[in-house]
């Protein structure tokens, strides 16, 4: 498919009046280009600007840091509370509560306003992390959490939205990578320091500590983001902003979302069957929720949440899919990597956890490699379809695994995956910014995050259902006699006890951990294919200030 080319600020595109020209450097001490009036509504000074990024940036980094510290504490927790079964609805309240409140943000930070969509965020989600340190009981732990997961979502899709607003389009890129870095130091750093405080203070202290941090963002957020909406928005009374919120639309979009992902949730962590009463009934209502979502949105919503117009568009909806499956693939690889050194190859969970270390450091560099190649050549296709094909090269590699693959080849063939995958959500969030018009990039980028974020729910519940459907259906072929379910079962739920297995127990958990794991890999390759494939209708756009826009314009 020949990808469509066409400059992002042409003249019959509402994005022509945006206010991210590329002669104005969003981080110089004056703007000395005046276009329109819309242009002089977000422009900054460099000391203003970096108070700005440092707000937005550090509520970035908490809340990476935040999903790893609490991945790591889930274990001490389970333990204190003697509930060590639902310790997993710790981070799945969380993520499912994230999926379902982000694309709200998009159109709260149009009614709203940056600031206040950024402060509420913060609030839910500060408020959300103090009352988890204060939580008497496993149930109201996991309901700080969800609460928690209010906030979280719209922490990111704020962050994106108001650098949107004063970031030249062809410095966007740049900047994402940027913020990215910071995200995978936080989500690196997380982990070792959520066990040190652990073990010095006890967990509830990790929750607690976390509060400067809050603070300094919402009182930088509070001080400094002061951008302002066109003035058909910014001066409409605060009763006519209520009305264009879509409550209903909002309803059903939760219900959708959290039905779903709560079905496949259940699903894989309670090992219900799939015809169950409980998981037909959440698919069941999740087909209800939609029908009565797409009703909403398409004939009652004057301002819909998230406008279907936007989705039935070429860019847009490849956008989404592509973010959707690649998320997919990558989350998947983050939670199944450690897994398979600690059940296949009996690594320690430091040494499991160790082979990860270049996957986040491919992360950071894919997400500014990428914003850098945007910037000097102002094209993002090729970067994009390169970048998908990476990662789908990399998920190939690991199906061919196994215990006789040399050191090299186990810390090294997943780079490609978290550098390719990177560079691939940083390409695709300008795609969707450049693809859709002014009025409706607050919004987009919200819809980029709903399917992000819903990929790595989807991710991580898939890829653990079809490891636990094949690695039982192993276990039963090759471990048979007395005794050989509670085996069985003890062999599912923790791999520490491979080790202390007799040598033809050891050598069949072995096999079937790998045999499973396998099948896996095989479904992240698959999922990335899909991404590579969702990346080919994405639009070819020139971005503003690049060389080739310039000739263009002279032309």
């Amino acid at each position: 498919m020949t990808p469509e080319r066409r400059p992002l600020l042409g003249a019959s595109s509402d994005l022509s009046r945006t206010t991210y020209h590329s002669e104005r450097s969003s981080l110089s001490e004056h703007s000395t280009v005046v276009p329109d009036q819309d242009d002089l509504l977000n422009t900054f000074t460099r000391a203003q600007s970096c108070c700005i990024l440092a707000g937005l940036w550090s509520a970035v980094f908490l809340g990476a840091l935040d999903g790893t510290v609490v991945a790591t504490l889930l274990a001490p927790i389970g333990s204190d509370f003697k509930k060590s079964n639902q310790a997993s609805y710790i981070g799945t309240s969380y993520l499912l509560s994230v999926c379902c409140f982000t694309p709200l943000y998009g159109r709260l930070s149009d009614v709203m306003g940056r600031k206040g969509a950024m402060l509420l965020a913060l609030s839910l989600f500060g408020s959300g992390t103090i009352l988890c340190g204060l939580a008497p009981s496993m149930e109201a732990l996991i309901a700080a959490r969800a609460l928690a997961g209010m906030g979280g979502g719209g922490v990111m899709t704020v962050s994106s939205i108001v650098v949107t607003d004063f970031i030249p389009l062809n410095q966007r890129g740049l900047y994402q990578g940027m913020a990215n870095i910071l995200f995978g130091l936080g989500a690196g750093i997380g982990g070792p320091l959520g066990g040190w405080i652990n073990d010095k203070f006890g967990w509830k202290s990790a929750f607690f500590f976390q509060a400067p941090v809050l603070l300094f963002s919402f009182t930088l957020v509070a001080w400094k983001v002061n951008i302002k909406l066109p003035s058909e928005v910014q001066n409409l009374p605060l009763s006519e902003k209520f009305r264009r919120i879509d409550f209903l639309g909002s309803i059903t979009l939760v219900g959708t979302v959290g039905s779903l992902l709560l079905g496949f949730s259940l699903k894989t962590t309670e090992e219900l069957p799939w015809s169950h009463p409980i998981v037909y009934g959440l698919f069941t209502a999740t087909f209800v929720f939609a029908a009565l979502f797409v009703f909403t949105e398409t004939r009652l919503a004057p301002y819909p949440v998230m406008p279907l117009r936007l989705i039935c568009r070429r860019t847009p909806l490849a956008v989404a899919m592509s973010n959707l499956f690649g998320s997919m693939a990558a989350f998947s690889v983050l939670y199944n990597i450690p897994l398979y050194f600690s059940a296949v190859h009996l690594y320690s969970s430091a040494d499991s956890g160790l082979h990860l270390l270049p996957h986040s450091v491919a992360i950071s560099t894919g997400s500014v490699f990428a914003g850098w190649v945007m910037r000097r050549t102002g094209k993002l296709y090729t970067l994009n379809l390169f970048s998908a094909l990476s990662a789908l090269v990399a998920t190939a590699l690991l199906v061919f695994w196994n215990r006789s693959t040399p050191t090299f080849h186990l810390w090294f063939d997943i780079v490609p995956q978290g550098f390719g995958m990177a560079s691939v959500i940083t390409c695709t969030l300008i795609a969707m910014i450049a693809g859709v018009e002014k009025h409706d990039m607050a919004v987009a980028t919200g819809i980029t995050y709903l399917f992000r974020t819903t990929g790595q729910v989807l991710g991580v519940s898939l890829s653990g259902a079809t490891l636990q459907a094949v690695l039982l259906q192993k276990l039963r072929q090759r471990i048979q006699g007395p005794g050989a379910m509670e085996l069985i079962y003890e062999i599912q739920h923790s791999t520490s006890i491979i080790p202390t297995l007799p040598p033809d127990l050891k050598e069949a958990a072995i096999s079937s951990y790998a045999d499973a794991l396998r099948v896996v890999f095989i479904c992240q390759a698959a999922w990335n294919f899909l991404a590579f494939l969702c990346c080919i209708p994405i639009q070819e756009s020139l971005l503003p200030g690049s060389p080739h826009h310039a000739q263009n314009n002279e032309d």
